[in-house]
């Protein structure tokens, strides 16, 4: 077993703080990576207190990660020594039942395993990104194109894939308008490669303050969500509308109103909390209302060859180790434009 630093969460109410934890021995399918970068998603502060169910203390998160190969297992022959690689938020999957054959190990019927605060197929519980090192299995390991900067990296492996599946899926692109519900470290790499994608990209906001960067990032138009006003002038609009937000609070029946006929809202943010809508809202215009996950390990590999060929990258802000509590406030106080990356160095 191989010990490495690492930030921890003891409890759903203490501060993250520095630990030390074990990784398994390499095995013959697996990769060791040194961990250069990882980033801070809204995901890993809901695990940490408890937002989504029961947790086993103490958890480091993160499933944001960038870094290098420094060993492979002897039937690993996709990696070397010294690669440039990236882990997302699934590390396992049963490989077995339909979606996983179908190449959607994503949503894989017995549940994948995700990178942090999942129970691995060893009986393990996953320890995520922020520490020095993490052992993952071939299968599970990206290749970041060297285009992309290995800070700009992390946040794609989440937020990036996020956002480009469904995206991918409901088929943005020339001809389509599309809407992102806020504009936050998911949105504002939802406007990029929605723009990348050459569809005529909205943005809806609370309020006016980040139009700026909106339309900087390559948004046609920019509207508050704040005005009464924005609804009326926009109903019937949008082929595509990728809600980011994580409130429950959200009238997410306001914005169905906003689709044009056959028009779809993705969910992408998860609340805690269940989403009132009324199929009386879904029944004008045929509307729909879906949810999306991450992408397969096939399609974030495909989003990340999109994003080094397109110039699509988030923007960052690096930290220390130490500044990770603060940057928790400040994620929550929407304090951030528009993802943190922690510079692992620092742990």
């Amino acid at each position: 077993m191989l010990t490495v630093k690492a930030y921890a969460a003891p409890s759903a109410t203490e501060p993250l703080i520095p630990t030390t934890i074990e990784r398994r021995d390499v095995g013959p399918d697996d990769v060791l990576i040194a961990i250069r970068y990882a980033g801070i998603c809204h995901s890993d502060i809901h695990l940490v207190r408890g937002d989504w169910g029961p947790v086993s203390y103490p958890q480091v998160v993160g499933h944001e990660i960038a870094g290098e190969v420094v060993e492979v297992g002897s039937a690993v022959s996709t990696f070397a020594v010294g690669d440039r690689v990236g882990v997302g938020c699934m590390v396992n999957s049963c490989r077995e039942c339909e979606n996983c054959l179908a190449g959607m190990e994503n949503y894989c019927l017995k549940g994948n395993t995700q990178t942090y605060g999942s129970v691995d197929r060893d009986g393990t519980v996953t320890q995520g990104g922020y520490s020095t090192h993490v052992v993952v299995d071939k299968d599970f390991v990206l290749r970041i194109p060297e285009a992309i900067p290995y800070e700009a990296a992390a946040p794609l492996l989440c937020a990036g894939i996020t956002t480009y599946s469904p995206l991918t899926h409901w088929n943005a692109g020339p001809g389509t308008r599309v809407a992102v519900v806020g504009m936050g470290g998911l949105g504002h790499l939802a406007v990029k490669i929605a723009a990348a994608k050459g569809a005529e990209v909205t943005v809806l906001s609370q309020s006016l303050s980040k139009q700026e960067d909106g339309l900087a990032f390559g948004a046609e138009h920019y509207f508050a969500t704040s005005d009464p006003a924005t609804f009326d002038e926009l109903a019937n609009t949008f082929d595509l509308i990728i809600n980011t937000v994580s409130s429950a609070d959200l009238d997410l029946n306001a914005y169905l109103k906003l689709l044009r006929l056959d028009g779809t809202l993705v969910n992408v943010g998860a609340p805690p909390q269940p989403l009132p809508v009324s199929v009386f809202t879904l029944f004008g215009n045929r509307r729909s209302f879906a949810g999306s996950s991450i992408g397969s390990i096939a399609e974030t590999q495909e989003m990340l060859d999109f994003c080094a060929e397109h110039g699509v990258a988030p923007a960052t802000e690096l930290i220390g180790a130490d500044q990770i509590n603060d940057a928790y406030e400040r994620v929550l106080r929407s304090d951030v434009r528009y993802r943190f990356v922690i510079d692992v160095a620092t742990l």
